[in-house]
């Protein structure tokens, strides 16, 4: 799994430097499939479930499942890429949101808390614990923020398959559901939302937006749980 999801961070790295007002979504998810395919692997999202592409782009208030297009990036946007590989049997899960160009300050507040949020939620990813303790971890940073965590879409489990049992909420109290054990694989994945939490679907059967057209965030990493604590899988 180490080396399916070192191939997910080397893509989303990649992108980092490339994210500009001018580009478009479509340019993004040529490049992932092209870097995927010169690691000797496959892109997991390309065909699942009939989605379309091979990232997951998702523009200011898109939450989740954004299809690239020919839609330019613009200054002061935010844009969530979400980015699967499947390699060797195994798959590997992560997600960032960037800045396009200057954004505003409460825009950048909504990036630093949701990535904030899923560094505490790792932090709970440790055997012993349950694993509504990430969920609840996950809820307190980003409600301590003014923000709102999502509640139609959530992380799960994976390994040989893209979407494993359990599935991992974001919200939700400490000390439920099972207990986490060595060798556990999942991926925790904030999506936070500027205003309410509520969310819909477009017309395209995939893209979820904000109900209130507030900004929204994501980021997600794959975890492994080991005996000496969480190993982030999806980490350069």
């Amino acid at each position: 799994m180490a080396e399916a999801c070192r191939i997910v961070a080397e893509v989303l790295e990649g992108i980092k430097s490339r994210v500009a007002p001018g580009l478009t979504t479509k340019e993004i998810d040529s490049y992932v499939e092209s870097f995927i395919l010169s690691r000797s692997a496959k892109p997991a999202f390309k065909g699942y479930r009939g989605y379309p592409a091979s990232v997951c782009t998702s523009i200011n208030e898109q939450v989740v499942h954004g299809i690239p297009s020919k839609r330019k990036l613009k200054e002061g946007d935010i844009i969530s890429l979400d980015v699967g590989v499947h390699y060797n049997g195994f798959f590997g899960d992560a997600a960032i949101t960037l800045p396009v160009g200057k954004i505003s300050d409460k825009a950048q507040k909504l990036l630093d808390s949701t990535e904030q949020a899923l560094v505490k939620g790792i932090a709970q990813a440790v055997p012993g614990n349950r694993l509504s303790d990430i969920s609840a971890a996950v809820q307190q940073h980003v409600e301590s923020q003014g923000f709102s965590v999502v509640r139609s879409f959530v992380g799960h489990g994976i390994g040989h398959e893209l979407h494993e049992e359990p599935q991992v909420p974001n919200f939700g109290n400490p000390g439920e559901g099972p207990v986490l054990k060595e060798g556990m694989t999942l991926a925790i994945e904030p999506m936070v939302n500027e205003g309410n939490w509520g969310v819909t679907i477009l017309d395209d059967g995939w893209t979820a937006v904000t109900k209130d057209s507030s900004l929204s965030a994501h980021f997600e990493h794959t975890v492994a749980v080991t005996e000496k604590g969480c190993r982030i899988l999806t980490k350069i």
